[in-house]
């Protein structure tokens, strides 16, 4: 007997039709908003990551060398995928060019709440804007999809920030700050404590009375505060745009999701503007349901040309658990409208009624396994059929089917030439 691999689930039909429900959800919301549906690779070129970020990395991917000779990794994010789609077809491609895709990705990590080593994302990015309602579009497509899942405002809430105001508030001390260190800082700053969080301040260049200074101030998130301390054209920019960010979200329906968090950094180092992150307002779910921000340098960085760029990947895994946690998981199990019953040598008929039900967009089943009418019957209940039509040699010789509704278990017989007939669905309740 073989065991999966630890950080690799199995989804079975109960689970992956929760699972559809809610990753058709998430498109059909990103559809409405003009985003187009893009596919991608599960192999790439290691060094789309390495390059980026040194060869250290590779202990954090699914890296080996190939048949070929070349050092290829399972994608363990699709940033610099669909950057590398961009720069190949720049000059062909409409702008603003808006894509989402939902597949796996694979990373090589300690396994934990709603983490997994394959894990499930939906990707949305608007490239070729640097306009504040791309930032709020992204926002409000978030918020659409979550609602669109029966969560409310009570359930959830998105941290809003703007990366310049750090790097800003970091480069007014007079000091030699490594300001994508102490950023980085920051992003850690809610999962380790106040002592370890002023030291790795201290590492990045800030004094131990700079580093709680700047702790205090980014801790209370007020922008006025912020501009009037860093005195910056830098940071003033930025506050700006971060209010020009937050009043278009107010237009298009979102803003009343947004809390201003300025400890909300992102750890990844090629966010450079508005960033956030979707967070379970209770906190019982420990991680981040999903995050995002502005990129808009990654495209030049990958030869094309300068490309501003936006976007969210929601995790399917932590985003079903806040679906548990606030009682809207879509239920786990199958559904079948009809299930076609044959008893004795029907089997012409009874496929006819199966056909012709399918062909109309329902889902039927129908005996593949010479089972007994009583098996038959317990196999139907377990797939949850809505109706049964029994085709069996005694009805037919009375030029009828029997139709079952499995919820009452009333029955009745109705002629078979009439069945399924005009009606686009029928059943029992439609027939007596």
């Amino acid at each position: 007997m073989y065991d999966g691999i630890k950080g690799f689930r199995d989804f079975y039909p109960g689970e992956m039709a929760a699972r559809r429900v809610t990753i058709d959800t998430i498109e059909d919301a990103a559809r409405r908003y003009g985003f187009r549906e893009i596919g991608t690779p599960a192999l790439e070129r290691a060094e789309m990551w390495t390059d980026k970020s040194g060869d250290e990395i590779v202990e954090e991917l699914y890296a080996f060398e190939d048949q070929g000779g070349r050092h290829v990794t399972l994608t363990p994010e699709l940033t610099p995928t669909v950057a590398r789609m961009v720069v190949a077809k720049q000059q062909e491609l409409s702008k603003p060019i808006k894509w989402f895709s939902t597949r796996p990705f694979w990373r090589y990590e300690q396994v934990q709440q709603g983490r997994q080593r394959e894990f499930y994302q939906t990707n949305v990015d608007i490239f070729g804007s640097s306009e504040p309602e791309a930032d709020a579009e992204i926002l409000a497509w978030a918020a659409d999809a979550m609602t669109g899942l029966g969560l409310t405002g009570d359930h959830f809430e998105f941290r809003i920030s703007h990366r310049d105001i750090l790097g800003g508030v970091l480069e007014s001390y007079e000091t030699d700050v490594d300001t994508t260190e102490a950023i980085r800082a920051v992003d850690k700053s809610g999962k380790i404590s106040t002592t370890e969080y002023h030291d790795l301040l201290v590492e990045a260049g800030l004094s131990y009375d700079q580093a709680a200074e700047f702790d205090d101030l980014i801790a209370g998130g007020d922008l006025e505060e912020v501009e009037s301390f860093a005195g910056t054209e830098r940071v003033t920019a930025a506050v700006e745009n971060l209010q020009n960010v937050l009043a278009a979200a107010e237009d298009f329906g979102a803003r009343e999701y947004c809390t201003i968090s300025l400890e909300t950094a992102r750890g990844l180092d090629y966010y450079t503007g508005v960033v956030f992150e979707c967070f379970d307002s209770t906190g019982e779910v420990s991680r981040s349901i999903f995050g995002g921000g502005r990129y808009d340098d990654l495209i030049e960085s990958f030869g094309g040309q300068p490309t501003p760029a936006v976007g969210v990947a929601p995790g399917h895994a932590t985003l079903s658990l806040l679906c548990q946690r606030a009682g809207v998981w879509p239920e786990e199990e199958v559904t079948t409208d009809y299930y076609v019953l044959q008893v004795g040598d029907t089997r012409p008929e009874a496929a006819r009624i199966t056909c012709e039900l399918r062909e109309r967009g329902h889902v039927v089943e129908t005996d593949v396994a010479g089972r007994s009418f009583g098996a038959q019957l317990d196999y139907a209940d377990s797939v949850n059929a809505e109706t049964v039509v029994i085709v069996g040699e005694q009805d037919l010789a009375n030029d009828e089917v029997t139709v079952k509704d499995m919820e009452s278990g009333d029955q009745l017989q109705t002629p078979v030439e009439e069945f399924p007939g005009d009606l686009e669905r029928p059943t029992y309740d439609d027939l007596a």
